[in-house]
């Protein structure tokens, strides 16, 4: 096996040729007009909005940062300004069931108009009603009709009056009412001249008076009926006053909107309704010292008739785009609001409001898919929805029928939207797996890439990005170091010297930290210097739990050793991750093994301090080990891993080829360098797998090596997989260079060992044996002698009549 070799300080970092970088400033690149490295996205964005079958909504998914939200806008008014105006939306008082008011839809800008025109027309009428009742006109009709109806009762009391006098009998008429009394020589009798009168007399009087009275009763009878068709006739004459007041000012708006019969149709309903209800406007005219109810009844009537709009396009050219950053339920379908009145909590149609849905009818519709779902009921609201076709105001309370009062019960509207999600991946797959709703409801998928390869194509359309971020964000150019240095930190935020990172969140605001050091100094351009400031103070914000480890590394509190051999022991890599900022932490791991059943035991695991990839690592290495090493024979052999110093949750399978060689280490009686750290990830065959954080942790390894002094035996053994991940800082590569410190790639765990422990790893023969003195044939042994152990366990066992296993 050849010696492995450190790797050169060119594989270490991919620098950014500026050569090949043909300006001086960003200011000369052309500007970006598309999202760099979105093909895919912005396809199906495309096709998402074009398609327009049912279902076919789309569920923009990624991180954010990449500008999933400003790409998704920017397409949509583009479709948006080729597409028809979205119509008005008016709702209108319900005359004959208040309770449910009545939906309309009108073309762009006539709900405005609609609403101004009635407005004008209450006012009108509240002039134009009275004053027709004020008219000689009326005034004479309405005398006639109530001089009729005197005439017609003075008749027949007359006729009464004319029947009781041919028997001597007289109707006087007194303040309770009408009476009959006798008569004679045309004098009314008193009671007692009625007295002396004889009996038969006395008995002709009251049969005629009580024949009289029954006359009289049904004449009394009638005056009731009489005055109805006197208010009937009233009635009829104020509509007909009413109907010739209100006609000549109800013709121009006929004709205003004649090519609209629901509007016509809710007119005649409003012309009727005012005829019923003329009174108010009279009352309205003849209260005018009583200023105050004169106010309350101008605005009652202009409440009952009033044009409620609550969606006006008149303003837009195109198809609505609304974003909704609080989309709960009555943000997303509308509300109902309600006043207090004495006490008493009231609402009408006036005091419908509307919501994105109905903003955004017609259009496009754009909501933050975590918001939505963290917004009680407004998840299952929107798919109500989207399967209805249809938006209907309600309150929660109605939506779940947790109330049985009464309440408004608006029409429901017509829906014609396309919605478009906006959230992470895991929302989306989660959504896919548990919503049964989800996939019927947003059929088309818009994935953005997170990274762009790093060819001479992208690195050039990478600068025009930069330059493109820097004018829109009002920010100094960047001349071509700066740019430079720019590109390769993306490709170091990508974790890939081969790609770029496509989060226009983070060059953004890496571009506004360098353009606020640059103007401190002075400059009109932002350098090379002035970007590595701004990343190496937003590092500084962040790392204090960092040094803060490193210092207890220092003083020996956290046990980490870069020098010397040990037995058992490797020093393993980790990543810690702290939201924007992750470092590198070193960590020792030991290995124990001894007599047993074959069992290696993850201390980890065992403790429920480890995840279940990390345990997955350490069975795939034990098994490594028996079918290497116990092809043809029992391993007998009882093993421990542990994680030293450890006090939270280990996950991953980074350890495993540390956590492998520190096995063979212990079984092998082999010393491992401790001037060497170790990192990547092993399968059953013994090779070496990539991992990830790889440049995190060969940093952290080295900052604790180059803060006790680089001896030029230190380095960090890495799968040769991730050599293409590698864009280290610059003074580990400077280190390199210097022969101070070393990257070893790794293909095997032989690879490992060999190096760890300065040993041959060795390879066995057409016999399985290994040579001598290798790590190999010393491990092989080991186990051969746990094996003979166990043998002669047995052995006396059975010769003492125990039990064997």
């Amino acid at each position: 096996m050849s010696e492995l070799k450190p790797l050169a300080p060119e594989a270490l970092y991919q620098s950014c040729d500026t050569s090949r970088l043909d300006f001086e400033t960003t200011a000369e690149l052309e500007e970006m007009k598309e999202m760099l490295g979105q093909d895919r996205a912005r396809k199906a964005i495309h096709f998402g909005v074009g398609i327009r079958a049912e279902g076919f909504n789309l569920f923009v998914l990624g991180p954010s940062g990449l500008g999933k939200l400003t790409l998704v806008r920017r397409l949509l008014e583009q479709r948006a300004g080729q597409e028809l105006r979205a119509r008005d939306w008016c709702y209108l008082n319900n005359f004959t069931s208040p309770h449910k008011p009545r939906a309309l839809s009108l073309p762009p800008g006539q709900g405005r108009r609609l609403r101004d025109d009635v407005k004008q027309l209450v006012d009108e009428l509240g002039g134009a009603i009275p004053a027709a009742f004020e008219s000689d006109e009326y005034r004479t009709r309405r005398q006639e009709i109530q001089e009729e109806f005197e005439t017609r009762q003075e008749a027949a009391l007359a006729e009464l009056q004319k029947e009781a006098e041919a028997h001597d009998i007289s109707l006087l008429r007194t303040p309770a009412g009408f009476a009959f009394a006798p008569m004679r020589e045309g004098e009314v009798l008193t009671p007692d001249q009625f007295h002396e009168l004889n009996e038969e007399e006395q008995q002709r009087v009251e049969a005629v008076v009580s024949t009289l009275q029954e006359h009289l009763q049904r004449i009394l009878l009638k005056i009731p009926q009489w005055r109805k068709q006197v208010r009937d006739k009233v009635r009829e004459l104020n509509r007909e006053i009413t109907f010739s007041a209100v006609g000549h000012l109800m013709e121009h708006l006929h004709e205003t909107y004649v090519a609209l019969p629901e509007v016509l149709e809710h007119l005649k309903e409003l012309e009727q309704d005012v005829i019923e209800n003329a009174e108010n406007f009279r009352k309205m005219a003849e209260s005018p010292g009583e200023e105050e109810e004169g106010k309350g009844l101008r605005g009652s009537l202009q409440h009952r008739y009033e044009v409620n709009l609550i969606v006006e396009n008149a303003d837009h050219g195109e198809a609505p785009v609304v974003y909704e950053d609080n989309p709960s339920f009555q943000n997303l379908v509308g509300r109902v609001e309600h006043v207090a009145q004495m006490g008493t909590l009231v609402t009408d149609f006036t005091l419908l409001k509307p919501g994105a849905l109905h903003r955004a009818n017609g259009g496009y519709l754009i909501i933050d898919a975590r918001r939505v779902l963290t917004q009680p009921f407004s998840w299952e609201g929107l798919k109500r929805a989207l399967f209805s076709r249809q938006i209907r105001i309600e309150s929660v309370a109605q939506f779940f029928s947790l109330v049985s009062t009464v309440s408004l019960e608006p029409e429901p509207i017509p829906l014609d939207v396309k919605v478009v999600l906006v959230g992470d991946r895991l929302l989306y797959y989660l959504l896919s797996q548990y919503d049964p709703d989800f996939d019927k409801l947003f059929k088309v998928a818009a994935d953005f890439e997170e990274h762009i390869d790093r060819t001479p194509e992208g690195t050039r359309s990478y600068a025009r990005l930069i330059g493109t971020l820097a004018r829109e964000h009002s920010l100094l150019p960047l001349d071509r170091a700066a740019v430079a240095r720019a590109i390769e930190h993306g490709a170091r935020t990508a974790g890939d010297s081969e790609r770029l990172s496509t989060h226009v969140g983070n060059i953004v605001d890496l571009l506004r930290e360098a353009h606020h050091y640059a103007s401190e100094a002075g400059r009109e351009v932002i350098t090379r210097p002035d970007i590595q400031t701004a990343i190496d103070a937003r590092i500084h914000r962040s790392d204090r739990l960092r040094e803060r480890i490193y210092a207890e590394i220092q003083r020996g509190t956290i046990n980490i050793r870069t020098e010397g051999v040990e037995v058992g022991l490797v020093n393993g890599l980790s990543v810690i991750d702290l939201g924007n900022f992750a470092f590198g932490q070193p960590s020792r791991i030991s290995a124990t093994a001894r007599f047993g059943e074959g069992e290696v035991v993850d201390i980890e695991r065992e403790v429920e301090m480890g995840g279940s990839i990390h345990s997955k690592g350490v069975l795939i290495l034990s098994h490594y080990l028996a079918a290497r090493y116990a092809r043809d024979r029992p391993l007998s052999l009882s093993a421990s891993l542990v994680f030293e110093q450890s006090y939270g949750m280990v996950e991953g399978d980074s350890a495993s080829v540390a956590e492998l060689c520190a096995l063979l280490s212990a079984l092998a009686g082999a010393g491992v360098k401790q001037s060497l750290a170790v990192t990547g990830s092993v399968n059953q065959h013994g090779q070496v797998q990539a991992i990830g954080g790889v440049n995190e942790k060969i940093e952290g390894y080295f900052d604790i090596c180059n803060a006790r002094g680089l001896t030029g035996e230190q380095g960090v053994l890495i799968p040769r997989t991730n050599v293409p991940h590698l864009m280290l800082r610059e003074d580990v590569v400077a280190a390199c260079r210097e022969g101070r410190f070393h990257v070893y790639p790794l293909d095997t765990v032989d690879q490992a060992a060999a190096l760890l422990t300065g040993l041959p790893a060795g390879e066995a023969d057409s016999e399985g044996r290994y040579p001598e003195g290798s790590l190999n044939r010393r491990v092989d042994d080991r186990l051969d002698e746990l094996y003979h152990l166990r043998l002669e366990l047995m052995e006396h066992k059975h010769d003492s009549g125990g039990e064997t296993s």
